[in-house]
């Protein structure tokens, strides 16, 4: 495989893919940055081991390891990669990822739905104001229809009859856990729980608003973070693709 690209940013959740693009536009002007998109099919069982699996036959045969991503899900995803294949991470970055991987906004909607007896439509309505805070009428419809779009295509395993929990545990290269104080999934309390597993080299950031999205709603905030962990982490990489975007700009 060409190393063409220095980061894969993971994404299992098409329909919510929208709210990665301003941070991917933001990192991409420093970092040469793949997608990885991986949509389940309806005949297919719900679970990531399937991602996990394809996503090592499209990194198989590429020389040098790759600074992996992802938000939600989709990190839930580069977390269970990186444990089983770490020969082929350089770096792990998670956003909005609990210590308990599978501590996603789907498990806190089907929590919902068991704890009252309330309508699907009125849970998922609940679920946009706490994910991305209050939105016009029009807004909040649209978001309620991506997220119901969202529960059949996820590979998450979570339904009305059990909700399912995965390893807690780091990883052996350097990993960044980014979250939001005003996320209520992924809360403080539940975010500052990686602290049990995290290394020296490894680093936990907080945006200060944001909801659950937060790296939509601040792109380069986010970025900048980010890209401080990889310097660190990878220097001569991002300072080269730096230079390279300053001189195709100038």
């Amino acid at each position: 495989m060409s190393d063409s690209f220095d980061v894969l940013w993971l994404n299992a959740s098409p329909i919510l893919k929208r709210f990665d693009k301003p941070l991917l536009e933001y990192l991409s002007g420093y970092m040469r940055i793949a997608q990885w998109e991986y949509q389940q099919t309806k005949d297919e069982a719900s679970s990531i081991d399937q991602a996990v699996e394809l996503l090592y036959e499209f990194l198989e045969w590429r020389d040098r390891p790759v600074h992996l991503a992802g938000h939600g899900m989709s990190g839930a995803i580069a977390l269970s990669f990186a444990r089983r294949f770490p020969q082929k991470v350089r770096s792990l970055t998670l956003l909005a990822v609990a210590a308990q991987p599978a501590n996603n906004w789907q498990a806190h909607y089907y929590f919902q739905r068991q704890l009252f007896s309330i309508s699907r439509e009125l849970v998922l309505a609940s679920t946009v104001r706490s994910l991305f805070g209050n939105q016009p009428p029009h807004t909040t419809k649209k978001l309620v229809a991506a997220l119901d779009k969202d529960l059949e295509q996820s590979p998450s395993s979570h339904s009305l009859f059990k909700l399912v929990y995965l390893p807690k545990g780091g990883v052996s290269m350097p990993m960044m856990v980014c979250g939001s104080k005003s996320d209520p999934v992924v809360n403080s309390t539940v975010l500052h729980d990686w602290l049990n597993w995290l290394k020296p080299e490894d680093k936990l950031w907080e945006c200060p608003e944001g909801y659950h999205f937060f790296h939509y709603f601040y792109p380069q905030q986010v970025g900048e973070q980010i890209l401080s962990f990889w310097q660190h982490h990878h220097p001569h990489l991002v300072e080269a693709s730096a230079l390279s975007f300053s001189s195709s700009t100038n």
